[in-house]
């Protein structure tokens, strides 16, 4: 550059680094408190992630022997091939997304197939709560585990699952407006079976009994606004391929574990009674 070429551009250089008036300081920190109002509103719907699970006050009745102490995994931490799978209904104009997830929050459970109970916080679902599930298996197994409401907002939440659970996955509600101009809810399941025995599990009907379970959900949380209509069902498998690195997961079975538990229901009884 000539001493020239600098002596013209230095002007410009003066403006640019020039004092702001009092309007554009007052617009400069205007807008900085919007972006940090943002940015705080969007670390309020995500989980702070720790550690380790704790699970808050639950009633009596609901098992935790394979939560509190597991860490939370996603399907990167599984072993098995990785699904994704999508359940869709539409639920018609009458009702908005916000209103959907309003009431699916509120009355999760209710929309379970009956023998399934989720214990989540009398709160509701909000992020960084950890749920106890207890679940109805085959050969009568009631399986005791738990997710983690990672993140959640007034259209969607999305739970994450602990170490043990048969899926490590990511489990997303949520409700969005169509291309009919009607509101759609959804549930997406993005998944690998935890260790090579659920993986065997999903293989020898596993899969069906997901697929059944998610259908029955959305049919319910449709009959809840008074909506008769069929689920679209959708599943991909994203990754063939499983991960033969993380088969010690196996350790954490959250079946082989509460298998166990119920097997010494009849001891734990009798030590009762002898106090």
């Amino acid at each position: 550059m000539t001493t020239d070429d600098a002596s013209r551009t230095t002007p410009e250089v003066e403006v640019v680094a020039g004092e702001a008036t009092p309007e554009e300081v007052a617009a400069a920190e205007a807008t900085a408190e919007v972006v940090e109002e943002i940015k705080n509103e969007r670390d309020a719907n995500w989980a702070k992630l720790t550690g380790a699970l704790t699970v808050g006050e639950v009633p009596p009745e609901a098992r935790n022997i394979n939560v509190t102490g597991r860490r939370q995994t996603g399907p990167m931490q599984g072993f098995g091939k990785m699904w994704q799978k999508t359940y869709r209904v539409s639920l018609g104009p009458e009702v908005t997304p916000q209103e959907v997830i309003s009431e699916w929050k509120a009355k999760f459970p209710n929309f379970w197939p009956d023998g399934n109970r989720f214990y989540g916080p009398l709160t509701g679902i909000a992020p960084g709560d950890v749920a106890l599930l207890n679940l109805t298996m085959p050969g009568r197994l009631k399986l005791s585990t738990g997710v983690l409401v990672l993140y959640a907002d007034e259209e969607s939440f999305t739970f994450m699952t602990p170490e043990g659970h048969m899926f490590a996955a990511f489990i997303t509600f949520s409700a969005f407006e169509d291309k009919h101009g009607g509101t759609s809810a959804q549930a997406q399941v993005l998944l690998r079976a935890n260790d090579p025995l659920f993986e065997v599990g999903l293989a020898a009907g596993g899969h069906r009994k997901e697929d059944k379970f998610w259908v029955h959900t959305l049919e319910a949380l449709a009959a809840h606004f008074e909506v008769t209509t069929e689920v679209e069902t959708q599943v991909v498998c994203v990754d063939k391929k499983r991960q033969w690195r993380n088969a010690r997961n196996i350790r954490y079975n959250s079946a082989i574990r509460s298998g166990f538990y119920m097997m010494g229901t009849p001891f734990r009884a009798m030590k009762r009674s002898g106090r």
